[in-house]
């Protein structure tokens, strides 16, 4: 049925429900997950990363999921090592006879291996450092998404490291650039589409689940580890404002209402990376959130079997 395709994505801004639709399609057609979230990688950082490893068990029945805990805290884990580890459990998947189903946000990561860039060391730029200095998150995120051919390797959830994409994407503008190798891979692209104000109530109401959960006993226990506080603010959002909170640098209204506001700007620029990947060619079947569970997978798995079949948008 699925014969079109090697593997299939699905895609999607935080809180849109692509986790838990993974999983159902994934016990359906007896997949196994491959995580696309550039900070799920990291071990003990669960509910500020919002694994929700309970979305893994379905009726009962535990999903086998792959690249979620590979790093350890306060480890610098890149795409370049991203490309390497994928490729390892996407071989392992397919060499033993299941379908690699690949699910996550971070649309860098999700370019980098369907596209398969090959990726090299980028010297720092200082002199466009000082042009983009100035730039807002938003700004910086609108400039990254006009390129045509994305070869960045950070992700963009601070203006440092937006700044730092920018500069590895004019570095490779300048440099003749062979084709690295790696597999070229069919896969059928889902976006799950959820209506702006929907997503925005969701991120809140799971904001405030996690911190009930103890996100802030999470940054403690990180800290207490001995991992350094500027480690834990490099990975943005949850860890930067939980530790600042921590630190006595905020209160905790105000690390409610800044991280509140910073996940809703994030959720906006991932959904700003989905259309730029529409625009340098990628082919996205966008699907309704609000659709039962059960219409979801039936509709994907008319896609996966039918490759005329209709964009959902």
């Amino acid at each position: 049925m699925m014969k079109e395709y090697d593997m299939i994505t699905i895609i999607g801004p935080t809180a849109s429900g692509k986790t838990p639709l993974a999983a159902a399609l994934a016990t359906r057609i007896g997949a196994e997950i491959i995580s696309g979230d550039s900070r799920q990688v990291y071990r003990r950082m669960d509910l500020g990363t919002g694994k929700d490893l309970a979305d893994y068990v379905v009726d009962g029945q535990p999903v086998p999921y792959h690249l979620i805990d590979v790093a350890e805290p306060g480890y610098k884990y890149n795409v370049f090592e991203y490309q390497r580890d994928f490729l390892r459990a996407y071989e392992d998947i397919r060499r033993r006879g299941k379908m690699p189903l690949l699910c996550g946000g971070t649309g860098l990561y999700i370019e980098a291996v369907l596209k398969g860039y090959r990726l090299i060391p980028v010297p720092e730029n200082p002199e466009l450092r000082e042009r983009l200095a100035d730039k807002s998150l938003d700004e910086l995120t609108a400039i990254l998404a006009s390129y045509k051919q994305l070869h960045n390797t950070t992700d963009v959830d601070t203006v440092k490291r937006a700044i730092r994409a920018i500069e590895i994407e004019e570095y490779y503008l300048r440099q003749p650039v062979g084709a690295r190798e790696f597999p070229a891979i069919r896969s059928l692209l889902v976006g799950v589409d959820i209506d702006r104000e929907r997503r925005r109530e969701k991120i809140t109401r799971r904001l405030r689940q996690r911190l009930e959960e103890g996100m802030v006993d999470e940054v403690k226990r990180l800290l207490e580890e001995g991992i350094a506080p500027d480690d834990l603010i490099y990975y943005g959002l949850e860890y930067k404002f939980l530790t600042q909170y921590v630190l006595g640098q905020l209160s905790y209204d105000e690390m409610f209402c800044g991280l509140e506001t910073a996940i809703h700007q994030f959720a906006k620029r991932q959904m700003t990376w989905f259309r730029g990947m529409e625009r340098r060619g990628f082919t996205i079947r966008w699907i309704d959130a609000t659709l039962p569970m059960e219409e979801k997978v039936e509709r994907i798995l008319a896609w996966a079997g039918q490759e005329e079949a209709s964009n959902d948008r």
